[in-house]
């Protein structure tokens, strides 16, 4: 069972939130939070495996939230996937910085949301499609690719290196098994092998690499 704090500082939001999150038979909100400064008081004394957080909130914001809880001083770091219905670059970047592990629009299909939590639990990653391309633009206009490419990816196969370019370019599992012609399964293996061989924590990362190392362009993320 995958225990979830919900962060909001809207009440109606919070209960479609839990109720969404409470139709699938591995997910439990134990606790809800109006502020950062609660979310992170209920986060030390519950111990979710997920924190699912607002960025705009009053008092302390979900972003420094974020630090607090998931920062890279903080010793036992709680895993953060930030939800909010503002996808600038500005926001996404940030929350990564911050720690976060997953980008999720509110608007987003329940589907997308069930499946960040899934992957955080899991120690991945999940950046909301809608916001991919923000956040590799982002990342690409402020570092230069490196002119030669890291050893470690010589050593993905040919198959591989098609499913590192996919995710770079922010697509689901689902999308990539279609584009591929392969079973999802099959997809699903491919990205575990990508992420052990690149020493990479999330698909978050994943994103981050290929456009660090020039691998697509920022033009290229799929709509």
């Amino acid at each position: 069972m995958i225990s979830v704090l919900l962060v909001d500082d809207q009440a109606m939001v919070r209960s479609g939130l839990a109720l969404l999150l409470g139709s699938d038979p591995d997910i439990e909100v134990v606790g809800e939070a109006s502020d950062g400064g609660s979310a992170v008081r209920l986060a030390h004394q519950l111990r979710p495996d997920v924190v699912l957080m607002d960025i705009r909130m009053p008092g302390m914001d979900g972003l420094e939230a974020t630090r607090l809880l998931a920062g890279a001083e903080v010793a036992a770091p709680r895993t953060v996937v930030v939800l909010t219905t503002f996808g600038s670059d500005e926001y996404v970047t940030e929350a990564l910085q911050a720690g976060a592990v997953g980008f999720v629009l509110k608007d987003s299909d329940p589907d997308t949301l069930l499946g960040a939590v899934h992957a955080a639990a899991a120690g991945g990653g999940l950046l909301d499609p809608a916001v991919t391309r923000q956040v590799v633009a982002r990342f690409a206009a402020g570092r230069h690719p490196t002119v030669e490419p890291p050893a470690s990816l010589a050593t993905l196969t040919e198959r591989e290196r098609a499913v590192l370019d996919e995710l770079a370019r922010g697509a689901s599992n689902a999308e990539i098994a279609e584009r591929l012609f392969v079973e999802p399964s099959t997809v699903k293996t491919h990205v575990v092998n990508v992420l052990r061989k690149l020493q990479l924590r999330d698909r978050v990362e994943v994103v981050i690499f290929a456009y660090e190392h020039g691998l697509v362009e920022p033009g290229d993320a799929r709509r």
